[in-house]
């Protein structure tokens, strides 16, 4: 399942519909992306382009089923604006073991991460400035090149 909302997520509730979806899976697991509190951001702000944005997410999943044996698999992203402390996603993958759950789950979030076609905002002192993928996430997605 993929769904982008501009309203809040609930993690916990989530991931327990999911668990429930899922009888005869050995493994899940899953990331909660949160808008940290570094004591600058006010807010986060995203945006979307709606259709194209779950297409492209949709072949992140295809790719990562081509990679590991999965029963099933979870997106759900905010978009709008959020405060510091709310959920921005939630990435879930389940499988019968639990290497390929995290493996799969962690590719996930690097394709989000970096690949999404989401418009990031930060507002930070009162002022907003478009924020991109550090340098550091780049090289997380470049070690599912080899």
């Amino acid at each position: 399942m993929i769904r982008i909302s501009d309203t809040a997520i609930d993690p916990e509730g989530e991931l327990a519909a999911f668990r429930r979806n899922l009888p005869n899976t050995g493994a899940i697991a899953s990331f909660t992306g949160i808008v940290r509190d570094d004591g600058q951001t006010e807010a986060l702000t995203l945006s979307h382009y709606p259709g194209f944005t779950e297409k492209q997410i949709a072949e992140f999943v295809i790719q990562a089923k081509m990679r590991w044996d999965l029963h099933g698999t979870l997106i759900l992203h905010r978009v709008g604006t959020m405060q510091v402390g709310d959920p921005i996603v939630v990435v879930a993958t389940g499988s019968a073991h639990r290497r390929a759950a995290f493996e799969s789950c962690n590719y996930l979030m690097d394709r989000l991460k970096c690949e999404a076609p989401f418009w990031k905002q930060e507002t930070v002192g009162g002022e907003t400035k478009w924020i991109e993928p550090r340098a550091q996430d780049r090289n997380d997605l470049d070690r599912w090149s080899s």
